[in-house]
């Protein structure tokens, strides 16, 4: 799915959407407070030996990555139970922009050398635009809205957006959003340098029904909006002078060209991909994923995860606010009801 440049405004009035769970399938970084840095540049994640397993036979290198991270965030949210299986009305929704294009240019060279007769019927269902999602779903029965979002370096902030808007609109319980971009020749190729193994999943669900079962919420998923530059999408995502932010994940040419001024001139600055190399479809979700590192550490103030800019057709902007529980009481802000 390529999402168009409509703004989603925040809506107060909104079933609110909390992070719940949080896998990563990243070499050298071991955790998602990691990724606040500075990164330890070893262990995490070691694609060697953590994709390969029966379960991952005759899957695309992306496809593997992303059910790990998929794995990993359903067991941290508590969902999975001894079958590694959860039942409910969950959503998939996938962030990737180059994440089968070794199986697509695989499949084009065989047709190109022998002709549709040498496909090969197991391969053939990598080169679908949504197979990513689709295995994991598959593979966890999760039987919601299955999706993937390639909409360039906005992607994995538009798949979250996407998420939210599918639980509070009653479509899923919950939902899996996971970004994943493989290393590979055919990646490498594209982009013109070395790419980078990345795969993070994030497990929304409402806020209530996750207090409900006592899961712990990391981060809510305020506002979030998708517009010509950072300026537009600020007015829509709920960034004000009474809320300020305190870590804006935004990269060093989205940040030259911000055009924020005031609202972002004091926050903390990271930028992921200075640390980690190329990240395209992954992003957004590794952002979400430092963001609730963030938050849940009992930092000042809400974060600004931005993707885009003067470079791109669109900047895309996602904020996120402590959860419920996390929140300071009225007494604590020293107002008054």
């Amino acid at each position: 799915m390529n999402a168009t440049s409509t703004t989603h405004t925040r809506n107060p009035n909104a079933r609110e959407v909390v992070v719940t769970g949080i896998g990563l399938a990243l070499p050298g970084v071991a955790t998602y407070g990691d990724l606040l840095g500075p990164l330890p540049g070893e262990g995490g994640f070691d694609p060697a030996t953590g994709l390969i397993g029966r379960e991952l036979r005759h899957k695309d290198r992306a496809s593997r990555l992303a059910l790990r991270a998929a794995e990993f965030a359903l067991h941290d949210a508590g969902l999975t139970d001894a079958d590694d299986t959860f039942t409910g009305s969950t959503a998939v929704v996938v962030s990737t922009n180059l994440g089968n294009a070794d199986s697509v240019c695989e499949a084009t060279d065989t047709i190109a050398r022998a002709g549709v007769m040498g496909l090969s019927p197991l391969g053939l269902p990598q080169t679908s635009s949504n197979v990513i999602a689709g295995w994991v779903a598959i593979r966890y029965r999760l039987r919601g809205p299955n999706l993937t979002v390639c909409n360039g370096v906005t992607s994995g902030l538009d798949a979250l957006a996407w998420a939210r808007n599918l639980i509070v609109a009653g479509r899923a319980d919950a939902a899996v959003v996971v970004g994943v971009e493989p290393a590979n020749d055919v990646v490498t190729k594209v982009l013109g340098e070395q790419s980078t193994d990345a795969a993070v999943a994030v497990v929304l669900e409402p806020a209530d029904a996750a207090a409900s079962r006592g899961a712990r919420s990391r981060a809510t998923i305020t506002g979030y909006a998708r517009a010509r530059n950072l300026a537009a999408a600020l007015a829509s995502t709920g960034v004000t002078e009474e809320a300020p932010v305190g870590l804006w994940l935004a990269d060093e040419a989205g940040a030259a060209g911000a055009g924020a001024g005031h609202l972002l001139a004091g926050p903390r600055r990271i930028d992921l991909e200075s640390q980690l190399g190329p990240l395209s479809g992954a992003l957004g979700v590794l952002q979400c994923a430092a963001a609730a590192a963030y938050l849940e550490g009992g930092a000042t103030g809400n974060v600004l995860a931005t993707a885009g800019g003067p470079r791109h057709d669109a900047t895309a902007a996602l904020l996120l606010t402590p959860p419920p529980a996390l929140r300071p009481s009225t007494q604590e802000r020293g107002q008054h009801p």
